[in-house]
């Protein structure tokens, strides 16, 4: 186990994009998200570039799907380009009744206009349990607003019930610039990746040779940009993962959590460590330092469905979630005990939970769509950015941002105050006795 200083060097080394603080703008709300992205729509003049799981067919999907259309009647020039999963586009949510799919709005809305902008459906594996695009980030001419939602109601706050996220807003033609080339490199040149508003799309049993290649392209895949440094400003390093060997954002949180000396504040919405990370993170305990987590409530999960609601097995998921963060706390009781580990489950009214990310020592952190677990770590494609402050240039913005995520939360005193499976409804109980049954828990915990 080398020491955090060796850990710290390795990442002051990576090559780094330096960025004026005053370029640098956190939002804390999902309203403000949503009314951020509509002006910058609106503001853009050159391209637009949208990546995300999906854009949904429900009124905030609408308004942000029309929204670019009107930016293109009024400029025919500006370039847009929206990227979603592939097979996510073409079914409904899971749980519900079939219904028109993510793609037949996107076919909807684009007869409707003269000036036509480009939908994509980008495949990740021949499946979507075994990987879907997790890529993040939206540019909008020279601006990067990147955050782990994805694009409809209960991201964007249109109704009463929101999903919380984190929203970083970072003006820097480098790095725009590289987030479109990479796209434009890695999608828009291969034919795996499909348009998905016209008329049909090739089936998965058609593209099958397509998706193999474009898989074995994207595990080599990296942002490229040139290096720039420059005193009194923030260092970004863009990077990229995907498969469980040589993922290098995996490796650059790794060498993240190793580099914390006092502090590491975790944000995850399904606990499911990697069970590298879990390592690491005891052997922070184990070196003294004070690691918070801040993990959604069971009842905050996507997948949670209410007891007086139809049960489906999709519902069986956060209590999964919550069984490993009751046997992680059990294993760390002591920590807890002392202070040294603050578990902060998060929860409000029935709004959910969709953060994730790292701060380390007030000097460094990653924003990403990784939930840091087993799925993200080998199956999905994933990407970050790692931000280096060894200046403290955005102490203040990142403090009030982890000030607002823990103004919902209550500290775990005790593993027990967690329910376990003699608490959880019958039709729960059932389904996870069937599970550790038939030792499917293992696998489950690979693809989840």
């Amino acid at each position: 186990m080398f020491s955090p200083a060796y850990y710290r060097e390795r990442l002051n080394q990576l090559p780094q994009i330096a960025v004026d603080v005053a370029d640098y703008r956190i939002l804390t709300s999902t309203r403000d998200f949503k009314n951020r992205l509509l002006e910058l729509i609106k503001s853009a003049r050159k391209r637009i570039y949208l990546t995300a799981l999906y854009l949904e067919a429900d009124a905030a999907g609408e308004d942000i799907l029309r929204a670019l259309f009107e930016a293109k009647q009024n400029n025919p020039a500006l370039d847009i380009k929206v990227f979603v999963d592939f097979h996510r586009a073409q079914r409904g949510r899971i749980g519900e009744e079939a219904s028109l799919t993510n793609r037949d709005f996107y076919h909807r809305l684009t007869n409707e206009y003269e000036h036509k902008i480009e939908i994509y459906g980008v495949p990740v594996n021949r499946r979507e349990i075994f990987g879907v695009l997790h890529l993040k980030g939206f540019v909008f001419d020279n601006t990067v607003l990147y955050s782990g939602a994805s694009l409809n109601d209960v991201y964007l706050h249109q109704d009463e019930r929101y999903r919380y996220d984190r929203y970083h807003e970072i003006k820097s033609p480098e790095l725009s610039n590289s987030f479109v080339e990479f796209i434009d490199h890695y999608f828009c040149s291969h034919s795996a990746v499909q348009a998905l508003d016209g008329e049909s799309v090739p089936t998965r049993k058609e593209l099958k040779q397509e998706f193999r290649r474009f898989r074995k392209s994207m595990r080599k895949a990296n942002y490229r940009f040139t290096p720039v440094l420059k005193e009194h400003s923030v260092g970004l390093t863009p990077v990229c993962g995907m498969g469980s060997r040589g993922n290098a954002l995996n490796s650059m949180i790794r060498d993240l959590v190793r580099s914390a000396e006092n502090e590491l504040f975790i944000c995850t919405p399904y606990f499911n460590p990697p069970g590298v990370l879990a390592r690491d993170i005891g052997q922070l305990l184990k070196r003294g330092v004070k690691i918070t987590i801040v993990v959604g409530d069971k009842t905050a999960n996507d997948f949670y469905i209410p007891p007086e609601e139809s049960f489906s097995k999709i519902g069986g998921l956060p209590y999964l979630y919550e069984s490993n963060l009751r046997e992680f706390a059990r294993k760390h009781q002591k920590a807890i005990d002392s202070g040294q580990l603050n578990l902060m489950l998060w929860k409000d009214s029935t709004n959910s939970y969709h953060l994730k990310g790292l701060y380390v020592d007030g000097k460094r952190a990653m924003i990403t769509g990784s939930n840091l677990n087993p799925r993200a770590w080998g199956l999905d494609l994933e990407n970050g950015i790692l931000v280096q402050d060894e200046q403290g240039l955005l102490h203040d913005q990142l403090i009030a941002e982890q000030t607002e995520i823990l103004c919902c939360t209550t500290k775990i005193s005790n593993y027990q105050e967690l329910e376990q499976l003699s608490d959880y409804p019958g039709e729960v109980q059932k389904l996870l006795n069937r599970i550790h049954r038939l030792k499917a828990h293992v696998l489950i915990k690979k693809i989840i």
